[in-house]
């Protein structure tokens, strides 16, 4: 488990990590066999990607989590506390089981969408400060400005992108490039 964390990271990439393993062993797959494949491991564009760190703030982009169950992932693995940027085109999602982890973890929300009336509806009732912007460079922007040593800000849109990006990765692309001109 201790490899599977180290290089996996992400929860997830854990879980599936070891269905892989436990597959491997079932059909005689040898041990350093295993090993080896997880040590040339490198997570996908968008998935949890570590952007950069910047005055002690690290900026994860997580584009991909285009569901709940996605960003419910991404907010799981985070030790710090966060600024999560989230929304897209959201079809009436139901947002509660990230409810336990956004009273833990998350310090404000960012909602980045055309329309985020139902996502900060169902925020609402969490201390959590929710804030809109209209494009990644406000969400971006407000976020640093929120920031602070040690916080991390996460893209982790628990929509699809459609609303104000062609697509997940347009979403994650301009986060990366308005980071890096922080």
């Amino acid at each position: 488990m201790d490899l599977l964390e180290k290089t996996l990271k992400e929860r997830g990439n854990i879980y599936s990590g070891m269905a892989r393993t436990i597959s491997s062993r079932l059909i005689d797959v040898r041990k350093e066999g295993i090993k080896s494949s997880f040590n040339g491991f490198q997570n996908q564009a968008h998935r949890l990607e570590e952007v950069a760190c910047i005055k002690g703030i690290s900026f994860i982009n997580d584009s991909k989590a285009t569901n709940v169950n996605a960003a419910w992932f991404a907010l799981e693995s985070q030790m710090m506390p966060v600024i999560w940027i989230a929304g897209g085109q959201d079809a009436g999602n139901d947002y509660s089981q990230l409810f336990p982890l956004v009273r833990q973890k998350v310090k404000s929300i960012i909602c980045l969408a055309a329309d985020g009336t139902n996502l900060k509806q169902q925020f609402s009732h969490i201390k959590s400060p929710i804030m809109e912007a209209q494009n990644m460079i406000a969400a971006v922007n407000k976020a640093y400005e929120l920031g602070r040593q040690g916080d991390v800000v996460l893209l982790s849109p628990a929509c699809p992108s459609f609303d104000l990006f062609e697509n997940y990765a347009d979403r994650g692309d301009q986060f990366r490039n308005v980071v890096y001109a922080l």
